[in-house]
């Protein structure tokens, strides 16, 4: 995990235009797993929304490389027991942890599960996230706007301080987010 202040570059940074070109980026991006390449043999890593999407995905190919995993899902059981098999499948440890992220406990729990389960927590990844489309700014309700950021910041927020104390050197934390960010929903 890198500190503030240090300025060690793991990789050149790339300049290019959203949405960005592959071809052009160097070092070419690894998108298929090496074969007998497990670079996340022994880790661990608790992945909020695991249950679908990037979230799912993210956590197959985490186990794929050798990791356990914990996966935060609010209430889609049906989802987190697919990603489960698919985890173990691959020989790995899964944990599900139904809750809702937007619950500062909640997070606070999620974290001390993991390290009580697999002793350890080595990634976390902050996946989980909302949005209410509106064709107006004045369409948005205030609950609306609560609803997004719990979710989309507060629970970063809360989820890596509750798991910063069990990072230890050359851990990592993921923050996720839409496309949306950059371009905005149509309205």
């Amino acid at each position: 995990m890198q500190k503030g202040g240090e300025s060690k570059k793991i990789r050149p940074a790339q300049e290019q235009e959203m949405p960005g070109s592959q071809q052009e980026m160097k070092p070419k991006p690894v998108i298929e797993k090496p074969k007998n390449e497990n670079k996340l043999e022994g880790k661990v890593a608790l992945i909020t929304g695991g249950d679908s999407g990037i979230g799912a995905a993210v956590a197959i190919l985490f186990a794929q490389h050798g990791a356990d995993i914990s996966i935060v899902y609010l209430n889609e059981h049906e989802d987190a027991e697919e990603v489960k098999k698919k985890v173990e499948k691959n020989g790995r440890k899964c944990l599900l942890l139904p809750g809702n992220v937007r619950d500062e406990e909640f997070c606070k729990k999620a974290v001390e599960d993991t390290v009580k389960e697999f002793g350890r927590l080595d990634i976390l990844v902050n996946n989980a996230a909302t949005q209410t489309e509106q064709k107006s700014l004045e369409d948005i309700s205030t609950d609306q706007l609560k609803e997004t950021f719990e979710t989309n910041i507060f629970s970063q927020f809360w989820m890596s301080k509750y798991a910063l104390r069990h990072l230890k050197k050359g851990s990592s934390i993921v923050n996720t987010t839409s496309v949306t960010a950059y371009r905005g929903s149509p309205g």
